[in-house]
């Protein structure tokens, strides 16, 4: 209370002190609006969890046991579900009902090979069918869940990780996805997502996200040569190598210079990781547990025994990397017989011979889908948690003959690389710019039909991505035979060349089958005279998630104009015609250049003769086809019309002058060309695993939403039984203590000590099975009851403390009363702030304050302390508040108070002087002004009076990364 009075006292340092700290409040809870983002790496084996707030700098984010990854493991027993460790601790005793390394299963159909590999090596799970999709559904007793259904509850888990790390809601994220991944699969992680009420703002591929964390930390060494580096993974699941290239590039949008990290070449092998090691050790141990004969059920037949294996296995692997040998030992393994066995690294790596065999190949697959060589590679960066090993080290060393980069957190690279992409993606954030240019590692090409010379129909293809184009990127492709409504289909090409014969992984070759409608109808209605087709084009977007799109489609008209058209044209019409040209086509604002196919339908007398001239990415139309827009601005279209026209009309013009003759009127006029565009309707049917929507998306998520209900209710439940148990142990323990049990009568100490006796007996009988809703009336009854005898002890504690706060405020008052007297018309004629009634009225205060003080403080402490009290708390807070509002009011007018003017008197008049002046004045008929002037304050004093009564508000930034004289309070640099 001392800080509070001595702010009334000295009221220009403490109005200005708790201005800045109001500002402070207000730019603090402006940036808390914000909306933090995060992501996810959602790993096989392992979860992290990225995240970036308003004023925070990136972090990973800390689950329930303040670890940084959460194993990827969802469990269900017994109506309720549980997480990372406590599903895998679940899953040794009850392994057909833990589900892990979920990841690979999306987006694919139950026949898909990588699902027969998963069934393999996980025989003890229940996997069926979905009736309608044909995707994997796990089934636990009457209870079956969907793949998507699985990764939503493990977003969720992620997502709620993130809003305890940051103490805000979580809508958006970035999503970490292997690169291999082709359209079901990203598809169906954005499903999940949307089951998780998450909003996807990129699905980034892990190497690039890695590719862009490794850059933001090393921007100072980019500059305009090109700098190439390999990342090497070897993960749970998988195996991949990415070569990329950092550079600096000029934006020829904005003209600003940024970072570039462009993925050049990517290798993988999508059944090449540490879960592959770990499961050839878990059957090594199940067959010498066999050889042992210490019963004659056979290990492999036993699901519980095959999980406590695989356990055991993941921790020997890990062992072994680090040491030579190690033993392998599980209690119990098997009709209550104990396992041990001594495993050497030797042994470890022979079983894995074939596997070595395999580590460079992603490698050498990288490099030669980029074109360079090893000579020019940087460094080889390593990631990913099975590139630990020392056999894999070894491998690779020598196999590209210079030392390994290991500068990298291999486990948290890319989490932190996506949650900047996060930052960038997201409003509210402003970070620095760091481009990042991806490659399509699945050729996208289109199908289509059309009639050749002889009349027949004959299949033509057209590349719309190729190998390794960067994304994201728009596309267009122009049909110009087609006069009649058709179709085409979109479909993957060469994969042959990327997966060999692992193409089945991949599902359905084709992705989509695109019908077009009203194609005559709308030729017939548009073409005319001077309306001439220049074909219909579609137009196609791989969007930076790697996702296919079909934009729209359109027929694209020329209309020739001439002269005399264009004068009898209203006016209406030619704002018509600007306003099309300003808003048809593609959007200018586009994440990089855009580059179009042009594949034209011509007859051609071999089909290979001009396929590779239409399908050479980037080759624009010529100018006078008029349909090669895309890349160009349609302003600069109507500007460079407006333009030529202007120079016609004066080249005509300077020609009629010079010939003077009327044969310059007939001049003959250039035709103007205006392009017109009409949409073709197009149904887009995807011929790939549909992803989940409609009516099997809500039905997904009521049941995800019954989920989250009962998991509500078990931590209600949870929470209000240990609250009560709690404050049962806690007034009991209480009691016991002098300063507690003086505060209660013995009625009231009986009372308290059988109700929770009660409770306590009841709790370990009937109340085991008790609701939420039961738990927290009783604790209301045992709080009625206890609360009394807590607010006794509680006044007695605190009331020293409160009555030396009163002691301070007194003190104050009356010093403040000692130099308030000096200021009073008796006292200082020319001081009279106060008037002897408030002088007198604060004196007063103060004495009947002291007064009430003294006896209360008597009275209570004739009182024992288990009786209701006298003197509270709040009574000397409200004594308090009524001696500080008459000190209040004095400080406020000593601040307000202004001396007062005086006049200055007019000075003497002499006569002699009088008379000159006179004459003077008569003289020169000036009269100078003898009128008596007011004495001025002066300027620099009211200039100190002013700055004093207005306080200075210091600026506060939010951020400490904000730069002076940048714009934008809402934003987070990073």
């Amino acid at each position: 209370m001392g800080t509070r009075h001595r702010l009334h006292t000295d009221g220009e340092t403490g109005g200005r002190a708790l201005l800045v700290t109001l500002s402070v409040v207000a730019l603090f809870a402006s940036v808390a609006n914000s909306a933090a983002v995060m992501s996810v790496d959602l790993g096989s084996e392992w979860m992290k969890v990225g995240v970036v707030s308003p004023g925070v700098p990136m972090e990973i984010a800390l689950n329930k046991e303040s670890k940084r990854k959460t194993p990827t493991t969802i469990a269900f027993r017994n109506g309720d579900r549980v997480f990372g460790e406590d599903a895998q601790t679940l899953g040794v005793r009850f392994p057909s009902n833990s589900f892990g390394y979920l990841v690979d299963l999306l987006g694919k159909t139950i026949d898909n090979p990588m699902v027969d590999l998963y069934r393999k090596r996980f025989p003890y799970y229940d996997i069926v069918e979905d009736p309608a999709r044909k995707t994997v559904v796990f089934r636990v007793g009457e209870d079956q869940y969907t793949i998507e259904e699985l990764i939503a509850q493990l977003l969720q888990v992620a997502k709620s990780y993130a809003e305890d790390s940051t103490g805000q809601l979580i809508t958006e994220c970035v999503l970490i996805v292997p690169g291999f991944f082709g359209q079901a699969e990203r598809t169906a992680l954005v499903s999940a997502a949307r089951l998780a009420n998450l909003k996807v703002l990129q699905l980034i591929n892990d190497y690039t996200a890695v590719a862009l964390n490794y850059g933001i930390f090393r921007r100072k060494e980019i500059n305009e040569t090109a700098q190439y580096f390999l990342f090497y993974d070897m993960g749970a699941y998988k195996t991949s190598a990415a070569v990329v290239s950092y550079q600096l590039a000029k934006d020829k949008a904005t003209r600003e210079t940024h970072p570039v990290v462009q993925v050049l070449g990517v290798g993988f092998d999508r059944t090449l990781g540490g879960l592959e090691m770990q499961v050839r050790l878990r059957d090594y141990l199940g067959k010498e547990f066999n050889k042992m004969g210490k019963t004659k059920t056979d290990v492999f037949s036993n699901p519980r025994a095959m999980a406590k294996l695989f356990k055991e296995a993941g921790r020997l692997k890990n062992v072994l990397s680090a040491n030579t040998e190690h033993y392998a030992q599980i209690e119990g393994l098997l009709d209550e017989q104990d396992f041990r066995l001594l495993v050497t690294r030797e042994q470890f790596e022979g079983l894995c011979k074939d596997l070595y065999d395999r580590v460079t190949a992603p490698l050498d697959k990288a490099l030669a889908a980029s074109g360079l060589a090893m000579d020019v590679i940087n460094q080889v960066v390593l990631f990913g948690g099975n590139t630990r090993v020392p056999k894999m080290q070894d491998i690779l060393r020598s196999h590209i003959g210079q030392e390994l980069a290991k500068n990298l957190n291999a486990d948290e690279a890319a989490c932190m690389g996506a949650v900047y992409r996060a930052a960038d993606l997201a409003t509210g954030f402003k970070v620095k710019k760091f481009i990042t240019k991806d490659a399509v590692l699945f050729p996208i090409q289109v199908v289509f039909d059309r009639e050749g010379e002889s009349g027949a129909m004959r299949q033509v293809r057209r590349t719309l991505f190729g190998a390794m184009n960067s994304y994201p990127q728009k596309k267009v492709i122009t049909f110009n035979k087609h006069t009649d409504d058709f179709e085409f289909t979109v479909q993957y090409a060469e994969l042959e060349s990327v997966l060999k014969d692992d193409t089945g992984t991949l599902g359905s070759i084709d992705l989509a089958r695109v019908k077009l409608s009203e194609v005559a109808k709308k030729l017939k209605s548009s073409v005319a005279e001077n309306v001439e087709s220049k074909g219909i084009k579609a137009h196609f977007m791989l969007d930076d998630s790697g996702i296919f799109s079909l934009a729209n489609v359109e027929l694209v008209l020329e209309k020739t104009v001439t002269k005399e058209d264009d004068e009898d044209e209203s006016t209406f019409q030619k704002i018509g015609n600007t306003i099309s040209k300003l808003f048809s086509g593609d959007s200018t604002d586009k994440p990089e250049k855009v580059t179009e196919g042009a594949e034209k339908e011509e007859d051609e007398s071999a089909d290979g003769a001009k396929e590779g001239k239409d399908a050479k990415d980037g080759e624009q139309e010529p100018a006078s086809a008029g349909d090669k827009q895309s890349t160009k601005d349609k302003d600069a279209d109507a500007s460079a019309d407006t333009k030529a026209d202007s120079k016609e009309g004066a080249g005509e013009a300077g020609k009629k002058t010079e010939d003077g003759s009327a044969e310059a009127k007939n001049a003959t006029v250039k035709p103007k060309i205006v392009t017109l565009k009409e949409t073709i309707p197009s149904k887009v049917e995807l011929t790939y695993v549909a992803p989940l929507d409609g009516d099997l998306f809500e039905a997904s998520a009521k049941r995800l939403s019954a989920l989250d209900e009962i998991d509500n209710a078990k931590k209600r439940r949870e929470t209000a039984l240990n609250a009560l148990e709690s404050f049962v142990i806690d007034a009991q323990v209480k009691l016991d203590e002098k300063e507690y049990a003086s505060c209660a009568t013995e009625d009231e100490i009986a009372t308290i000590r059988k109700r929770c006796s009660e409770i306590s007996e009841w709790l370990y009988e009937d109340g085991t099975d008790a609701d939420a809703v039961t738990y927290e009336t009783k604790l209301e009854e045992l709080r009625s009851v206890a609360n009394e005898v807590y607010a006794r002890h509680w006044e007695h504690e605190e009331r020293p403390q409160a009555l030396n706060a009163l002691k301070q405020m007194i003190n104050g008052s009356e010093g403040f009363l000692r130099n308030a007297r000096n200021l009073t018309k008796d006292a200082n004629p020319e001081k009279d702030v106060f008037t002897a009634v408030e002088i007198e009225t604060l004196e007063k205060a103060i004495r009947n304050t002291i007064e009430w003080r003294d006896t209360e403080v008597a009275e209570q402490e004739k009182l024992a302390r288990n009786v209701p009290v006298r003197l509270t708390v709040k009574d000397i807070t409200d004594r308090m508040g009524m001696l500080d509002r008459e000190v209040k009011y004095l400080v406020n007018k000593l601040k307000l108070w202004r001396p007062k003017v005086k006049p200055t008197p007019p000075p003497k008049p002499e006569k002699t002087a009088d008379k000159k002046e006179g004459e003077k004045e008569e003289a020169t008929g000036e009269k100078k002004p003898d009128e008596p002037v007011l004495e001025q304050t002066p300027e620099k004093d009211a200039t100190t009076e002013t700055e004093a009564e207005e306080p200075t508000v210091e600026d506060i930034d939010p951020t400490a990364t904000r730069n002076d004289g940048e714009e934008g309070g809402d934003h987070t640099e990073l």
